[in-house]
């Protein structure tokens, strides 16, 4: 069964400051809560981030959570310690949402992609921040995370209107979201196998175009100090009132893939921004793991809607992988989702994860 029409027990408790203690239990929190239809209530709301407290961009997270499901929430304000959420019925259709300059559009996208899946799909305009520190960046999502979306029969198009820099923002991208189809019975990512391509692609928005080149020809020659060949591209973005760079790196192995993200800021040199990727790249190459550390916590959440059925009938209906490193955003998910769905995420220190049916 899909959509949001089963309701599991009673609401939901949870504190904030559990774990890595950052925004990822809100935005988990608000997913799972249209999902399933269970309302929660969070207190030490990013107890262990500087500020504390509720900040414009989770902020956001909420307004749209709030927009998508005629939902409800009490203690909504920046700064907040305590929020108290109460989830209406998703509904399918066209939304605008602004997430302000530096509020990161990837996340919010993630927050709200699979509630808007399982009622039918939709369109998602969202603006703001399209490649910030600390959050995917938009050539990640299409790259890396909208691939492994597919595999679970989640299906998305993605297209850039104008990139959006830290700290001004002002970026924009839409995501055409469908209705899922046929689930996997179970996805099994033990190994990423042997190394078949890597791409580099630099892109500047608003700064000179050389730039762009000196940051994929310094990302080149680090991969080449270390026996890893790779294409290079350098691509100028659109921007409005912001400016920036930013080095993306794609590893395609035999099995699976990798993104690694490196941004320009004012007066770091280019050259440093791309041996920034590369080097991220070499670190991913010295582990064991099949994905990286950043899809091994974004791939959960799928993970879990398959075990639990939400993605429609799939037996064994279980997810095995294994991350570059198990990170504290990973675990925190975890439990977050455990609270919401009939699943169990076994997550082994070496790095193996197992999502399956409680």
């Amino acid at each position: 069964m899909t959509g949001t029409s089963r309701p599991e027990e009673g609401p939901v408790q949870l504190d904030g400051s559990e774990g890595e203690g950052g925004g990822q239990i809100l935005r988990s929190a608000l997913s799972l809560s249209l999902i399933t239809g269970r309302p929660f209530h969070i207190t030490r709301l990013r107890e262990r981030r500087d500020p504390s407290g509720l900040r414009p961009q989770h902020l956001a997270c909420v307004r749209g959570a709030e927009a998508l499901g005629s939902s409800t929430s009490e203690g909504a304000s920046v700064g907040a310690s305590e929020l108290s959420f109460t989830p209406g019925p998703v509904r399918p259709g066209d939304y605008l949402l602004e997430v302000g300059t530096a509020g990161s559009t990837p996340l919010l996208l993630q927050c709200l992609f699979f509630p808007l899946a399982l009622a039918g799909g939709g369109q998602l305009t969202l603006r703001g921040g399209t490649h910030l520190p600390h959050s995917p960046s938009y050539h990640y999502l299409v790259n890396v995370w909208l691939p492994v979306m597919h595999a679970y029969g989640l299906h998305a198009s993605l297209s850039l209107t104008h990139a959006g820099f830290y700290p001004e923002g002002g970026g924009e991208f839409h995501a055409d979201i469908s209705a899922p189809a046929e689930p996997p019975l179970l996805v099994d990512l033990p190994a990423r196998g042997t190394l078949h391509e890597i791409t580099v692609s630099s892109f500047v928005g608003g700064l000179p175009f050389t730039i762009a080149d000196r940051q994929s020809r310094a990302a080149e020659a680090a991969l080449r100090e270390r026996g890893i060949y790779c294409h290079t591209q350098n691509r100028a973005v659109p921007v409005t009132r912001s400016a920036g760079t930013v080095t993306f790196i794609l590893a395609q192995f035999e099995n699976t893939f990798a993104g690694f993200t490196a941004l320009g800021e004012r007066g770091r040199p280019a050259e440093e921004v791309g041996r920034e990727a590369a080097e991220e790249v070499a670190r991913f190459m010295e582990s064991a793991g099949a994905i990286d550390e950043h899809l091994g916590d974004q791939l959960l959440l799928p993970a879990a809607l398959l075990a639990s059925g939400r993605l429609g009938p799939a037996t064994p209906g279980t997810t095995r992988f294994t991350a570059a490193r198990i990170t504290d955003h990973l675990t925190t998910h975890a439990r977050v989702i455990e609270r919401f769905l009939p699943v169990k995420v076994a997550v082994e220190p070496g790095g193996a994860v197992e999502v399956r049916p409680a």
